[in-house]
């Protein structure tokens, strides 16, 4: 072989070898991100269907309150108690747009909101049991049948959300993606956890 052949592949081999690596770099890099930007896109939608499910039982609340207090006006400190909790839940903001995003504190925050309006509407079902004509009105039993099924939609969408997250988490700490993920930013979200004694979301019973 020609030593100018010699010489000439001497250079393309190297030279062709840097570049197939760099393209190997790049579709890596490129499919990386934008499978992170899929995935991180489901979690998002799976934990705006949990606020969705949730928004859904707060805004039986207000019904609720006027149908019990048609027959209890005197449980004043109860029906008081489950409006201010329903404010207190509409008074956190997670922002999903900006920021941090999702973080444990903010989970932590919407779900002890989430939890001081279930705990007042225990109070409120203890309240019904002293009202026998209530239990068998025609409007308080359509909201029972509201409220039971919200509860059910409310831990599907929280297991869903979670089952994101996990999948999320997963492909985020795998080399050489969690270089990549680090380097554009992503983070790992927090997972719902379980209330304590329970597997799943506060069921309203009445």
């Amino acid at each position: 072989m020609p030593k100018k052949i010699l010489k000439w592949l001497k250079i393309l081999i190297p030279l062709l070898v840097l570049l197939l690596l760099i393209q190997w770099i790049y579709s890596t890099v490129v499919g990386t991100y934008n499978q992170l930007i899929s995935m991180d896109e489901s979690v998002k939608t799976a934990f705006s269907q949990v606020q969705v499910q949730y928004q859904r039982r707060a805004d039986l609340i207000p019904n609720l309150v006027e149908v019990v207090k048609g027959y209890a006006k005197h449980e004043k400190d109860v029906l008081v108690g489950v409006t201010e909790a329903r404010a207190r839940v509409g008074q956190v903001n997670l922002n999903m747009g900006g920021g941090k995003g999702i973080t444990p504190e903010a989970i932590q925050q919407f779900m002890e909101a989430q939890g001081a309006l279930t705990e007042a509407l225990s109070r409120l079902m203890v309240v019904v049991e002293r009202y026998p004509e209530l239990k068998a009105d025609q409007r308080f039993a359509e909201l029972q049948a509201q409220l039971e099924g919200t509860e059910n939609r409310i831990a599907f969408a929280r297991n869903q959300y979670n089952e994101a997250v996990q999948q999320f988490n997963t492909y985020l700490r795998r080399f050489p993606n969690n270089i990549i993920a680090n380097f554009f930013d992503f983070q790992p979200y927090p997972y719902f956890e379980a209330e304590k004694g329970a597997e799943k979301a506060p069921t309203v019973k009445f």
